[in-house]
């Protein structure tokens, strides 16, 4: 069994889709030696990395390559393709591994589908993922916009500078190689590390006067400072609303009723890093993380603290892989 080709998941513990895919993983019953697990440090740069871009052009994680079926054979040469959206590769760990899939397989455990049994149900699934994924909810930008006041923002800048440096250095270095012949590459992904480095200097550019007061800027780093406070209280806005959708939406206790399906998937996975963001922990109980939730996102959306929010995080927590893939806290 061990010369069977085997699937690759390139994660990173960061990244909050790859913590969905890990649950499905567990979910769906695959065992440990089923799927290479192999890191990329997006702290450094690693998704950057040419090697990495050439399985992903979009330098994201997370991204699942996979051997095609026709060559699974041990006699025959293996193949593989990469799943580049998080979306696709969920859906595919759900199809794979079921009583009649044919894919090799070494574990024991069940294998329960994640689609939902009705087109109705599918159709809902279909929309609460969606919404979980909206730009306006994106957890990755919530994160550079989770500050409302100077305090909050000089603790936002300590925790997001040194990554930042970090990005841009690596992606100058490697757009100077590339510039001198060091290293060939394609003119498509020397833009697409222009364009990543000129974002970066835009996030730098949030946070560098961070710990200048208010009194000490300039007038055209206070007019930043005001624009980005505004920026970030439009986020919370965005996110009280898709807060409140999705309280609405849940059935209980689970998304679609008593079955774990798809939706849950990424809905809890996108509410794990709310938390996060909203100053929680993976010990907060449903009433404690709904609290937070709505502190975080003010009055104006009025969560329910022991309603169908509280007992859906409740629900969640008590899963085996839940307890597994956020072991050491939420992410």
């Amino acid at each position: 069994m061990s010369s069977i080709p085997k699937a690759v998941l390139y994660y990173s513990q960061e990244s909050i889709w790859s913590s969905a895919v890990l649950l499905a993983l567990e979910e769906k019953g695959y065992g440990a030696d089923e799927v290479d697990l192999r890191v990329v440090d997006l702290e450094k740069g690693g998704n950057f990395d040419p090697s990495f871009l050439r399985l992903n052009n979009k330098a994201m994680v997370p991204t699942l390559v996979v051997p095609l079926q026709k060559t699974l054979s041990e006699d025959v040469e293996s193949r593989y393709r990469a799943i580049t959206e998080s979306k696709a590769i969920i859906e595919f760990l759900d199809k794979s591994r079921s009583p009649w899939s044919q894919t090799h397989t070494t574990s024991q455990a069940p294998a329960p589908s994640l689609t939902p049994a009705t087109i109705a149900f599918t159709e809902t699934s279909a929309e609460m993922i969606e919404l979980v994924h909206a730009d306006e909810v994106d957890p990755n930008n919530l994160r550079y916009m989770n500050a409302r006041d100077t305090d909050s923002l000089k603790s936002l800048a300590r925790e997001m500078l040194p990554a930042l440096h970090t990005r841009r250095d690596v992606l100058s270095k490697y757009i100077s190689n590339a510039d001198n012949g060091t290293i060939q590459v394609s003119e498509k992904v020397t833009a697409l590390w222009k364009e990543k480095k000129a974002a970066t200097e835009v996030l730098l550019g949030l946070y560098k006067n961070a710990d200048v007061s208010e009194s000490a800027l300039d007038p055209e780093e206070k007019s930043k400072r005001a624009e980005y406070f505004e920026m970030a209280k439009c986020a919370r806005a965005s996110l009280g609303r898709t807060l409140l959708r999705v309280e609405k939406d849940i059935i209980g206790p689970f998304a679609l009723g008593d079955q774990l399906s798809l939706a849950d998937i990424h809905l809890s996975a996108w509410l794990a890093r709310i938390v996060k963001l909203a100053g929680g922990a993976v010990i907060d109980d449903g009433s404690a993380a709904v609290a937070r939730l709505q502190h975080h996102v003010g009055t104006e959306f009025r969560l329910g603290q022991k309603g169908r929010l509280s007992e859906y995080w409740e629900a969640m927590k008590e899963r085996s892989s839940w307890k597994k893939v956020y072991a050491e806290g939420l992410h």
